[in-house]
């Protein structure tokens, strides 16, 4: 075994050194790879790096000797059911060689979990166009009850120039809700700390007092669109920071909590006359393009909230189709 010099390709633009070796060698522990960059047996371009260090196109990646691993690990997709295949591409709203975005129906988990035997993650391989293309990646996501848009991406490369963007706030994200009662102004900024309580599956976000050590900045945009004698509201809302739950939680301290919301709001969340599912959906993502200019994808309501739409006399109009801007 001797050194080997490896070359940062286009689409491995940003990603981490931890994740390239991942990729390349994923025998080789987070543990050995500190160690290699420690003692500086891992170089890049010949200067000592750190396991976080952010790769670009065209950079030397020196690997020293490491068993085992003479040819990089071949993503090979395993076998997958038909119906899977079928159910994951009737998601895809927007697609092209650098990104997909699917408009993810309500109930399906985005990964798994304890009890969770179905989700988006084992789906992905159903959307790879050659059996040698990488994996789709996630690049951020929904809650479980959530409906809406989620992000993909094709390579590597592409999710961590959209992780950047996500991490930089250049990606705005819109949600749809119907919400029991009106708040009261009609819009503004919802600034709430959060903090979480508990851990796995039964785990909840609560509202915390600033001085809590465990309190997170929580900030979220919201705008009455349409009301239905003051007893249900349509919301359009922007969550400014990035918490579990946070838009749901930040309703209920407006005093409207989300119509179905089967964690939080307590009984006023379930009023009778109307589907029991969580009414909130991701309508819109606004980000950067990774390969130039912008894209704005929709999603359409859900059926259960098509539904309470029609019951309530609120008029969603026909969803825009989506947008790539120069680039």
């Amino acid at each position: 075994m001797s050194v080997v010099n490896l070359t940062v390709t286009e689409d491995e633009a940003g990603i981490r050194l931890d994740r390239y070796f991942r990729r390349h060698y994923p025998h080789l522990t987070q543990g050995g790879l500190q160690k290699l960059c420690r003692t500086g047996q891992i170089r890049v371009d010949g200067r000592r790096v750190e396991a976080s260090t952010r790769l670009e196109p065209g950079q030397s990646v020196r690997v020293p000797p490491i068993p085992m691993a003479a040819k990089p690990a071949r993503d090979v997709p395993c076998p997958l059911d038909e119906r899977l295949v079928r159910e994951i591409r009737a998601m895809v709203v927007y697609q092209d060689q650098h990104v997909i975005v699917l408009n993810k129906p309500a109930g399906l988990a985005v990964q798994g979990g304890p009890g969770i035997t179905r989700h988006v993650d084992m789906m992905l391989d159903g959307l790879r166009e050659e059996a040698e293309d990488p994996r789709p990646r996630l690049v951020h996501r929904i809650d479980r009850d959530t409906s809406g848009l989620l992000l993909l991406a094709r390579t590597p490369g592409v999710a961590a120039k959209l992780a950047a963007a996500f991490r930089g706030r250049d990606v705005k994200k819109i949600y749809w809700a119907v919400v029991v009662g009106r708040p009261d102004p009609l819009s503004g900024e919802i600034d709430q700390p959060l903090a979480r309580l508990g851990a796995g599956p039964g785990a909840i976000t609560v509202a915390a007092d600033r001085k809590d050590r465990d309190a997170q900045m929580a900030r979220s945009a919201y705008e009455v669109l349409d009301s239905a004698a003051r007893r249900f509201s349509w919301l359009e809302l922007s969550p400014l920071t990035g918490r579990t739950h946070q838009l749901r939680v930040h309703c209920e301290s407006l005093g409207t909590p989300i119509l179905g919301d089967p964690k939080y709001g307590g009984e006023t969340a379930h009023p009778s006359g109307f589907v029991d599912q969580l009414h909130l959906h991701a309508r819109m993502l606004d980000m950067p393009h990774p390969a130039g200019g912008r894209l704005t994808v929709y999603a359409e309501l859900p059926a259960h909230m098509r539904e309470t739409f029609r019951d309530l006399g609120f008029t969603a109009g026909s969803t825009p189709k989506s947008v790539r801007r120069g680039g």
